[in-house]
């Protein structure tokens, strides 16, 4: 029997298999770099192994740092999680050389279907229909572009290891295929220390359709029903749910009989999942993954099964039971991803301390978070940060449980698609069930740039709330020895404070009478009373308590309608705080691996000018506007910070 796992990954799928783990007695070993010193899974785990280093390279790929914790720790088995090594089947292979228990496939299968490239040569061998397309391992740019061209523009360059979107580029024309190739070849040997890429057919606006297996070491594989993963933005899903709306009884049957076949034909054990396109009714194999996926809970949901038990127990030699043989769908389940990213910024991810990452504990919610209060975002890994997971009788229902939890969340910190989310799961689009791959691209809503609050009461009102908790601080706190230049404190005289909500302005005015606070602008709004963390005022007649959290001149007002981030404007701006609008800065710490002007080049906005690679991905940064190039501040290899002034445009 298994008594004691190492969980060979991090963050919030180190936490979900402890959670199991605990709940079979089965003791826990957790591994971590010294960026992750601090995380939350480092904690909860009985022994924690650090593995020196930072980048997921020294850390969570070292294969023999890993298995050699592993036996340090007295661990008799190993989950591999998802990512990093968890579809490595030299890993696998090492891991059972050193008489551990592997969690998981077996090697064989991993590489059969692990690599994307041999798992699309078994589908075609064993019928499973799928699309065209081409190995350029041994091919040279040119003969690249000629197999592309046979193929047919639009094509996907895709990492043959991993996945998650990394090492993976749509391109619609010869032109830019060459660029593509090496930056997917590059992200995949980053992520998955593997650059293998290959290209396939790109297929518009289908839905993505994968299908749960389960396998034992008795024979048995069975098909635990479908999961809809459309929902996507740089082909990384960001919203799942099963059932599908757009499977019906006997696509259901053949998806999972194919499914189930591929499986049968590397004699699966364990936890995959057999990945399909489909689009009028047809459906195309496009990977198999060899591992627990990151959409997971919705599956457990509708069937009731624990997936991380159902792994050990087959591990163990235990054969599934007769739940798992026939299993049920029950009711309907939605998960959403909460990424640190700027959505209305290319989707650019975004790092820093994670002042409060909070859900209400009433609401019907499931979350797999790997973060907590007082976590850091780091620009080294991942920027996922949690799953939240509705599960209702019918979809609209879940829909919107999931809507709501979302919007009374309060997310303290790195920006998040937290509103990008639940604008996609109140869209009648998706309410609708008619969204594909496309649909963020593609949807008539403006779902990027939209504010989720209303853009004009809603702000306001949250600055208000406010400004109203900013004068009870100064009221309850000494003043500064030092008062700056024309500071205006005369109680009864008219203050005025002002705020930025995303590039917006708005302002408060306001004078303190003996019955409180009496605001002037903006119209419509009352005090009621006031705290430094909370205001109750009123709003077209209604009452409403809004919670105010601030953290230097950032302020997060939080409510039932959703939360707001403002930042108040200094009335004193300091001289050195003004930056070049010239100048391209670093959104985030990275590392420069590619500059793509030279000194003295005319550029024009928007043209590209640095690739900077940072949290696993590759991130092409801009021309603000036209001009010319006057300075390059960096070389290709150096590390920069958030803000560093890169290049400038005159």
């Amino acid at each position: 029997m298994i008594r004691r796992v190492l969980v060979a990954n991090r963050g919030e799928i180190a936490r979900r298999v402890f959670r199991t783990c605990a709940l079979l007695r089965i003791e826990t070993v957790a591994v971590y770099s010294d960026s992750d010193a601090g995380s939350p899974h480092v904690r909860e785990a009985d022994q924690a192994v650090r593995l020196p280093g930072q980048t997921p390279a020294e850390t969570y790929l070292d294969q023999k740092a890993i298995v050699e914790a592993a036996i340090s720790s007295e661990a008799d088995a190993v989950h591999p999680g998802y990512g990093f090594l968890s579809e490595n089947a030299d890993f696998a292979r090492a891991v059972i050389a050193a008489g551990l228990t592997w969690i998981g496939p077996s090697p064989e299968a991993i590489a059969a279907m692990g690599s994307k490239v041999e798992a699309k040569r078994l589908m075609a061998s064993a019928g499973v229909p799928g699309l065209p397309g081409a190995e350029l391992s041994d091919l040279s740019n040119d003969q690249a572009l000629v197999a592309a061209g046979e193929v047919g523009y639009p094509v996907l360059i895709k990492a043959s290891a991993g996945g998650g979107g990394k090492g993976m580029r749509m391109v619609e024309s010869a032109e830019g295929l060459v660029e593509a190739i090496e930056a997917a070849r590059r992200e995949a040997s980053s992520s998955f220390g593997d650059a293998t890429v290959f290209l396939e057919k790109y297929l518009t606006g289908p839905r993505h359709i994968e299908i749960q297996v389960f396998g034992d070491q008795h024979g048995n594989v069975v098909s635990l029903h479908e999961r809809e993963c459309s929902i996507q933005r740089r082909h990384q899903k960001i919203i799942e749910e099963s059932p599908s709306p757009a499977v019906d009884p006997e696509i259901r049957r053949r998806m999972g009989e194919a499914a189930v076949a591929a499986a049968e034909a590397v004699g699966y054990v364990g936890a995959g999942t057999v990945e399909f396109l489909f689009k009028d009714g047809q459906f195309f194999f496009l990977e198999m993954n060899t591992r627990l996926q990151v959409e997971h809970p919705v599956t457990e949901m509708v069937t009731g099964l624990d997936l991380v038990e159902l792994q050990i127990m087959v591990a163990d030699g235990s054969p599934l039971p007769p739940l798992v043989l026939d299993p049920p769908l029950v009711g309907h389940a939605i998960e959403a991803r909460i990424y640190a990213e700027d959505p209305a910024n290319g989707f650019l991810p975004v790092t820093g301390p994670m002042h409060r990452f909070w859900f209400p504990a009433t609401s019907p919610v499931r979350v797999d978070s790997g973060v907590e209060t007082g976590s850091v975002v780091s620009v080294f890994f991942d920027p996922m940060l949690a799953k939240v997971v509705a599960h209702a009788p019918d979809r609209e229902r879940a829909a919107r449980e999931l809507a709501a939890a979302l919007r009374l969340a309060e997310i303290h910190g790195p920006t998040t698609n937290r509103d990008l989310l639940v604008r996609i799961l109140e869209s009648p689009t998706f309410l609708a069930g008619e969204a594909n791959t496309d649909f963020i691209e593609s949807s008539g809503v403006d779902l990027l740039n939209s504010p989720l609050v209303d853009p004009d009461e809603v702000p306001a009102r949250a600055a208000a709330a406010a400004a109203a908790s900013r004068a009870v601080r100064l009221r309850t706190s000494a003043m500064p020895a030092t008062i700056p230049p024309g500071f205006r404190n005369v109680g009864s005289s008219r203050q005025k404070v002002g705020y930025m909500h995303g590039d917006n302005r708005v302002d408060v005015v306001y004078a303190n009478n003996r019955d409180g606070m009496e605001l002037v602008e903006p119209h419509g709004v009352s005090v009621i009373s006031a705290g430094p963390d909370g205001v109750e005022l009123t709003s077209g007649g209604a009452p409403l308590h809004l919670a105010v959290a601030r953290y230097g001149e950032v302020v997060y007002v939080d409510s039932p309608t959703g939360s707001v981030r403002l930042v108040e404007i200094s009335r004193y701006p300091a001289s050195e705080t003004a930056r070049s609008e010239g100048s391209l800065h670093a959104p985030m710490p990275g590392r420069i691996v590619r500059v793509e002007v030279e000194q003295g080049d005319a550029v024009s906005g928007g043209d590209a000018l640095v690739v900077l690679e940072a949290m696993k991905m590759e991130h092409t940064l801009r021309a603000p506007h036209d001009g010319v190039v006057t300075e390059i501040n960096y070389e290709v290899g150096d590390q920069v910070e958030t803000n560093d002034i890169l290049i400038v445009v005159e």
